[in-house]
């Protein structure tokens, strides 16, 4: 009877508050188990000790399912790289286990990577919510995919069954609609991936269902992995519906026309900055790609219902009055090429900022992108804007991520047995852990894992036994073989160090050197004040080439071999730079007889 209490009460509940006093009622569970000696295996190859790129396995015996297969965004250092991707190695070597892939949400982080991942492995059906799986499809169409594999939508109360693993799913909340974790039921014990998920009292989309997730803990949880992004943030995640409601009054304000930018991923907002510029009568023009795509499938799959009357191209801005106009666009982190950036710059071909415009990020900044961000809003500020950003007393950006009360109801929730952190960085990990035990956690049964860790479960054990590979993959242009991983770090190289050509003239007939070796340095050090140096340098490599034609075997490897060796040392000491070194070989002919 109190269970079913429990169960009536926390489908109603509105505020985090009316949940405590009920969340402690719930029955001992009683586990079970039925795996034998086969362990259940869950590890990730994306997702731990990062933010991106989540990838996580579950096997038992010749069953695989995977659980999201996102990418991660290439940051300053990566220099001309397109994505990251999980080294995809375990699967392709395993891909007749594969059964299938489930999705718990459309972020680019959680589905980016499906693309890249079926051109290596066949996974015969991917199950999606309803918006990641017209993501999906439409990803695939555009990189001819589509006949790969099978993109079905899955409810919340449907079921996948196979040999020995049973997935159901439970609605949570996030900043997309359609965002579920995922229950793995196993002969080793259930486990709960929550991908990303917040709990949003007044939620702008579906409410979480926490009738589901309190009987999944009575059933028993034997391993939980769950979002860490804001495990360092106390309290709770601000409600979607607060920071819709503060955009609203910025509207009210606006004396001319609004320019917004946001996440493209933030589905939830973008829908509703668009349905409130319908209700104050303002055009919408939309700038950026990924922010047009968003929109193209949302308005496809009935998620925004909005006139196509209400929707103008750039160019056609003129032709209405400033108080008409609402421009939605990229760029809220300061980057370059994006739009907003083009704009303030005063390059972009149809808009450019009148004195009077609004300019408002409903964002915050990625860490590491605030100098760009600062750059950006002092540059729209010069040239006339009003610009708006979110403060303590003005907020109109909420995470869409658990802090940590949201995460302490969860695990009074679910009560599991062990725990597995997930999608953080390390120091975000450790801290989850700490949250976990702060509740109802068993000390020592938390486990901070790096990607490939295998954590294997055996009736009622847990603990981390082998390796699989799992390094990031630099996607660079279509490659995906994981050697451009070697041409980035040259890159980097070159950016902070430089390089030196070394030029060897040689006749490989008789053994000798035929000059003295040149020295060319390019963004190393300056020729002209450093004769001293190039001296030197003209001195070591000439006696390591010497060295190496009279010795046994002189090939022309083994006196780059050698000119490396030698030369970068000198170079260190006296530079403190390791610049890239390229030893040129010019090799004299044969005379012709």
């Amino acid at each position: 009877m109190e269970k079913e209490l429990l169960k009536q009460t926390v489908s109603t509940v509105e505020t985090e508050e009316e949940i405590k006093p009920f969340v402690f009622k719930q029955a001992e569970v009683k586990r079970q188990y039925a795996g034998g000696d086969v362990p259940t295996k869950v590890f990730a190859l994306g997702g731990l000790e990062e933010i991106g790129k989540n990838t996580y396995v579950i096997e038992y015996q010749d069953e695989i399912i995977i659980i999201d297969a996102g990418v991660k965004f290439p940051d300053a250092t990566m220099l001309g790289v397109n994505a990251v991707i999980p080294d995809y190695s375990y699967l392709v070597e395993n891909q007749t286990k594969i059964k299938a892939m489930f999705i718990t949400h459309g972020h680019e982080d959680h589905i980016g990577g499906i693309h890249y991942l079926l051109k290596q492995v066949d996974v015969p059906i991917i199950y999606a919510p309803e918006l990641a799986a017209a993501l999906i499809r439409d990803r695939l169409k555009e990189h001819k995919l589509k006949d790969k594999t099978v993109v079905k939508e899955y409810k919340s109360d449907d079921i996948w069954k196979s040999a020995n693993l049973r997935v159901s799913f439970a609605a949570l909340n996030h900043s997309i609609p359609d965002a579920f974790g995922i229950l793995v039921e196993t002969p080793n014990g259930n486990i709960f991936s929550t991908g990303d998920y917040k709990f949003d009292w007044s939620p702008l989309g579906h409410y979480t269902e926490l009738n589901k997730l309190a009987a999944m803990g009575d059933k028993g949880i034997e391993l939980l992995m769950a979002d860490s992004t804001n495990a360092e943030v106390e309290g709770y995640t601000p409600s979607e519906k607060g920071i819709i409601e503060n955009i609203d009054k910025l509207f009210l304000k606006a004396k001319g026309r609004i320019m917004i930018t946001t996440f493209a991923s933030n589905v939830h907002r973008i829908q509703h900055i668009i349905e409130t510029a319908s209700k104050y009568n303002r055009k919408i023009v939309i700038l950026g790609r990924s922010v047009e795509r968003i929109i193209k499938i949302i308005r496809q799959i009935g998620h925004l219902k909005i006139s196509e009357k209400q929707f103008i191209k750039p160019v056609d801005v003129d032709k209405y009055p400033k108080n008409e106009i609402m421009i939605i666009t990229t760029g809220s982190q300061g980057e370059p090429m994006a739009a907003l950036s083009r704009i303030a710059n005063n390059k972009h071909q149809s808009i450019n900022i009148i004195p009077g415009d609004t300019v408002i990020f409903s964002s915050s900044p990625i860490p590491g992108n605030r100098a760009d961000v600062e750059r950006l809003t002092n540059k729209l500020t010069r040239v006339g804007a009003i610009v708006i950003e979110n403060t303590g007393s003005n907020k109109i950006h909420s995470s869409g991520h658990a802090s940590q009360e949201e995460q302490k109801l969860l695990f009074s929730l679910l009560r599991p047995n062990y725990f597995m952190p997930m999608h953080g960085e390390f120091r975000m990990l450790k801290k989850h852990i700490e949250t976990a035990e702060s509740v109802n956690l068993e000390p020592g049964h938390g486990f901070v894992m790096a990607n490939g860790d295998q954590l294997e479960l055996l009736n009622g054990n847990a603990e981390i036994n082998n390796r699989v590979a799992a390094d990031a993959i630099y996607v660079d242009g279509k490659d995906m073989t994981g050697q451009a991983s070697n041409v980035i770090r040259e890159r980097d190289v070159l950016s902070r160090d430089g390089l030196i050509s070394v030029v060897i003239s040689i006749d490989s007939q008789n053994n000798k050197l035929l000059c003295q070796p040149k020295i060319i340095s390019r963004g190393s050090f300056y020729v002209r004040e450093s004769g001293h140096i190039i001296g030197e340098s003209i001195n070591i490599v000439t006696n390591a080439v010497n060295e190496v034609l009279n010795g046994p075997k002189p090939t022309f490897g083994a006196i780059k071999q050698a000119v490396k060796q030698s030369l970068s040392p000198y170079i260190f000491k006296t530079k403190r730079r390791n610049p890239l070194i390229i030893p040129v070989i010019l090799n004299k002919k044969p005379s012709d007889k």
